[in-house]
């Protein structure tokens, strides 16, 4: 469970559900996304010697993959202090400019909320 106990429950669950990737494959971020149904897409830092992606980016990518035509929210669990421009142009990109992006670190504490715009 988050330490950020006034967020929404659908964005809570998408916190959870990215720093579990986290944990559970061991990669520096982990990251979820919500679709404008509500299904959610979890995934993790792909570090591949020909591919790499970020946690973000890569639930992104399963979104579409998966047939999501937008986005209502994202979360990514890192150390690092925010999203990357790049990882907010994947969210936009699908999503639009307004779509929060949360940012939490390892212990699921939401630092800041972002759009993507």
């Amino acid at each position: 469970m988050t330490e950020t106990p006034d967020l929404d429950p659908e964005d809570r669950k998408i916190v959870t559900l990215a720093r579990s990737v986290r944990a559970r494959n061991g990669v520096p971020e982990g990251a979820a996304v919500r679709d404008e149904t509500g299904r959610t897409y979890a995934a993790g830092t792909v570090a591949l010697d020909s591919l790499k992606l970020s946690a973000l980016r890569t639930a992104v990518a399963m979104a579409v993959a998966s047939g999501a035509t937008s986005l209502e929210a994202a979360a990514v669990v890192t150390e690092a202090e925010s999203a990357s421009a790049e990882d907010r142009a994947a969210v936009r990109d699908l999503g639009g400019a307004e779509t929060p992006v949360l940012v939490a670190g390892p212990d699921g504490t939401v630092r800041e909320t972002v759009t993507a715009g």
